[in-house]
């Protein structure tokens, strides 16, 4: 893959952009609009999401380059594909492209800006301090995921429709998060991540948690925005149905299988948001 986009991880972004567009949608509910005007915002949005995504991928190679050339030796920074210089230069643009996204839809819609300056310093925070201290960062980095929900939401005026959906994808991306911990250990060792502080068993029981907390909680949207009677209820269910038996499968064999685990999480994080999706057609 080009080296710029390994550098942003372009599916982490892209996974970013596409929350804030289902956000959006399953906020305002009635289907696919076509009005110009509300793509306008909310396409802004999720461009600006996606901007400070990547900008903190980039961040995140350009710190931990000595620790990738144990866990992640293929990284373009680590493989000298891309200078630290580079990365730091278009770290800096994406970062200023995304505030710059996010103004015309703050000057309509304000709580954006409240929400696109706290998930920033959350970022930045995380990338350079609090990352080091293991846990704390992963509470983070879990906030900043639900975060893109209730940012699509607020930019449609009505973030409260999704906020189940983002306290979901709390507990599914503090799962995660924790099991890359537990299969990065090794290469952590100037990390005070959950695993290596309190143990592989410790960490596992904290990502069954998690994943209990998003699979407990996934029934809610049935109660307050979708009838299971309706099409987009039944759309939702059989969606969020599979999306927690892949998140059970996730931390089903831990400590085993970190890497087939970690890869299983993602994908039933994608299937969860088209499960979110299907609230739009409510």
């Amino acid at each position: 893959m080009q080296p710029w986009l390994r550098l942003v991880r372009v599916g982490n972004t892209s996974t970013a952009l596409a929350g804030t567009i289902v956000g959006g949608l399953a906020a305002r509910g009635a289907g696919i609009p076509l009005a110009p005007s509300f793509w306008t915002f909310l396409v802004l949005a999720a461009v600006s999401t996606a901007c400070v995504t990547a900008g903190g991928n980039v961040v995140n190679d350009v710190l931990d380059r000595e620790s990738d050339r144990v866990n992640h030796p293929d990284r373009p920074i680590v493989t000298g594909a891309i200078s630290p210089g580079a990365a730091r230069f278009g770290g800096a643009a994406l970062f200023v492209v995304g505030t710059a996204a996010m103004v015309p839809v703050a000057l309509r819609a304000p709580l954006v800006a409240v929400l696109f300056v706290a998930a920033v310093a959350a970022l930045l925070g995380y990338e350079f301090r609090l990352k080091s201290e293991g846990f704390v960062g992963n509470l983070l980095v879990a906030f900043l995921t639900g975060a893109v929900f209730l940012y699509g939401g607020a930019a449609v005026g009505n973030p409260l429709v999704v906020a189940p959906f983002a306290v979901m994808a709390f507990g599914a991306t503090l799962s995660r998060e924790v099991i890359k911990d537990m299969e990065d250990a090794e290469g952590d060792r100037d990390r005070r991540t959950l695993p290596r502080v309190r143990g592989f068993g410790v960490a596992t029981g904290v990502a069954r948690v998690a994943v209990a907390l998003a699979i407990v909680l996934s029934p809610v949207p049935l109660v307050t925005v979708l009838s299971l009677s309706s099409v987009a209820g039944i759309m939702y269910l059989a969606l969020v149905g599979a999306a927690d038996a892949l998140f059970v499968v996730s931390v089903l064999w831990l400590p085993q299988r970190l890497h087939r685990e970690q890869t299983i999480s993602k994908g039933a994080m994608t299937v969860a948001l088209l499960a979110f999706l299907a609230a739009a057609f409510r």
